[in-house]
């Protein structure tokens, strides 16, 4: 039970690298970024947080696997960071929004500890990246940490992508900035893909609007961009390569009421299914970074590039 993890560890020792899926991997970079990785685990009954004692196990393989799935997007630009963490299980989704929160708290309080050593480690300006649930810990951290003035003058920007982000958050935190254009520096950088005909998802619930940027555009406003935009899909595996790239691959644009990014109906869910049960077809969640992978790993480079002007 939960009370069993809490009682376990108040947090991993993160001065210890062996608690890093990477660290200070790539170091002749000018900035870092500190990863944060998205659900992996799948969890079964009362198994609501990552365990981290079995370092063989497949669900640490899968961990490090799918930070390597997004890492291409980010290493280029920056030695990378990335914490091992008791990240909350799918199983945890499928719990009422209510009574999900102690276990995300706990997965938080590995990512918050983690963040204060990298702090202290690195003096390096650096991007605060997540995707899905590694999306929701780069919101909660920036809330907490994010008008502080070291972590204010050193972030580059936060790519918290697959996660919502509301008016209500914004107005309850004055510090977080989301971004407005292709190179603006201290902002969030997020948005949710979906097919047209979705009208709620568990990123998005009905009746939520969520704040987004168009990545083939690098505007908030709600016109088409077309499939001329898309620089190029990737889909990558667990070893960081690319399997497939397509170019001009797909057509967006941000929803007036929901604030995600629809894709143009060339892209079907029967091609692009959404995998896990927790998805009804059309959410594109698990394609969000592999969609718009060149505009991504572009736009890492512009801003880490702008900082220094």
């Amino acid at each position: 039970g939960m009370l069993g993890t809490v009682a376990e560890a108040a947090f991993l020792d993160y001065a210890d690298a062996r608690n890093w899926a990477y660290w200070q991997e790539g170091k002749d970079k000018a900035v870092d970024c500190f990863l944060i990785c998205p659900t992996v685990t799948l969890g079964g009954a009362g198994n609501y947080n990552l365990t981290l004692d079995n370092r063989q196990s497949g669900e640490l393989r899968a961990f490090v696997g799918a930070l390597n799935m997004e890492r291409g997007i980010y290493d280029a630009s920056c030695t990378m960071y990335a914490p091992l963490y008791r990240q909350v299980s799918l199983a945890v989704y499928r719990l009422p929004e209510k009574q999900r929160e102690p276990y995300l708290k706990l997965a938080y309080s590995d990512v918050r500890e983690a963040f204060q050593v990298y702090l202290k480690q690195s003096k390096k300006p650096f991007v605060l990246a997540g995707f899905s649930q590694g999306a929701d810990m780069c919101i909660r951290l920036l809330k907490e940490f994010g008008a502080e003035p070291e972590v204010a003058k050193r972030l580059v920007a936060c790519y918290a992508i697959g996660w919502r982000i509301t008016e209500k958050e914004l107005a309850a935190y004055p510090h977080l900035k989301m971004a407005q254009g292709a190179a603006d520096i201290g902002v969030i950088v997020s948005f949710n893909s979906e097919s047209p005909a979705v009208d709620a998802s568990l990123m998005v619930p009905a009746g939520v609007k969520t704040k987004a940027i168009n990545p083939l555009t690098w505007r908030t406003d709600n016109n088409y961009a077309s499939a001329l935009h898309n620089k190029g899909a990737c889909f990558t595996d667990y070893s960081a390569n690319i399997k497939k790239e397509q170019p001009y691959f797909c057509g967006a644009w941000l929803d007036t009421e929901r604030g995600t990014l629809k894709i143009n109906s060339k892209i079907t869910p029967q091609a692009y299914p959404p995998v896990l049960d927790i998805f009804t077809a059309g959410v594109y969640h698990l394609y969000d970074y592999q969609f718009f992978y060149r505009n991504l790993q572009e736009n890492v480079a512009l801003r880490t590039g702008a900082y220094w002007r």
